[in-house]
Parts: C-alpha cells; structure tokens; sequence
C-alpha cells in the first residue's frame, strides 16, 4: 500500500466539513493527533467559535487497567457547548474508546445540539464500540494499521504519516 498523503487528507477533511459549518459550530481536537489537525481546520474553515482541546485520559474506559497518560493536558472548551454543533476531531479512529471517552467529557460541559466526528484516518476495528466517523478521508486496510499516527513533522511542518518497513513474510 502506498503511503497517505496527509496534506492532501486534511485539505479534502476541510472541503468535506465545509458546506456544514455554521454560526454555531465548534471545532474540538482531542490532544494529542486531533488537536493539531482541529487546529489547521479551525484556521482554514474560518470557523467563528474559539478552537476547544479536549484531554480524555480520566475518561476512557481502559484507565483503571492502563494508569494515568505520562502527561495529561488541560481541557479547555472556551464556548457555550449548550445548542452548539460540535465536530470533534482526531487523527485516526481504531476502537472509538478515545471518541467515546471524549463524549463523556463533552456532555460535562453542557449538552450539543449535535455532535460529529472528523477524523483522517478511519482504521476500523471497533467491536465493543458503536462509533463512525461523519467525515474521514482515508481508510486503509489492514497491511496499513502497523504504522504509527499521523502528525507534523518537526523538519517541515507538513503533515505525514510514516510507518516502519513490513517484514520480507508480509510484503
């Protein structure tokens, strides 16, 4: 399989989401991979509500068995969440626990109007959870899942996703 192009992703990401943004919609990027893309949507949509960041890691469901993340960050919805039309927005969907858990903490600051996800990558997998991306620009087969999320890179500041080379058996 070819690599994603993530440049290419997001653009298409903000062309989906376009003709849905309104006077009431707010973006909200899960830290980590989903906040610098809600970032680079919320400037290229020129959405008026403030950019929200959403912290899930007292949220999931796995946190008595996995701990606490080595470094939590601080949720911050600086828009009344009451009536509004919220996208959150991640960088890949696998199981939805991450998108599950962000709904839990969403729906403690008020409830939407309604609420959508954003996602580049949809890997699939999720058995135990009930979750669909509204808007996803890829969805790679199972020889993509072994790479690693996407993100920036430090030397360009364009987006990518890399993955470590697959063994001779599963070329």
């Amino acid at each position: 399989m070819k690599d994603l192009d993530a440049e290419a992703l997001c653009r298409q990401l903000a062309e989906q989401i376009r003709p849905h943004v309104g006077p009431a919609t707010a973006l909200v990027g899960i830290y980590t991979g989903g906040l610098w893309l809600a970032e680079r949507l919320h400037a290229e949509l020129g959405i008026a509500q403030p950019l929200g960041a959403i912290d899930v890691s007292f949220y999931r469901d796995d946190y008595a068995s996995k701990g606490l993340h080595a470094s939590p960050k601080k949720t911050e919805i600086p828009f009344d969440v009451d009536g509004a039309h919220v996208i959150l927005v991640d960088d890949v969907l696998y199981t939805g626990r991450t998108t599950r858990a962000a709904l839990n903490e969403l729906f403690d600051f008020g409830r939407p109007a309604r609420v959508e996800l954003a996602v580049l990558v949809d890997r699939g997998g999720r058995d135990p959870h009930p979750v669909r991306a509204a808007r996803a620009r890829a969805e790679p087969r199972a020889a993509a899942r072994r790479g690693r999320p996407l993100g920036p890179r430090a030397d360009t500041a364009r987006l990518s996703r890399s993955r470590p080379p697959l063994p001779p058996a599963h070329r």
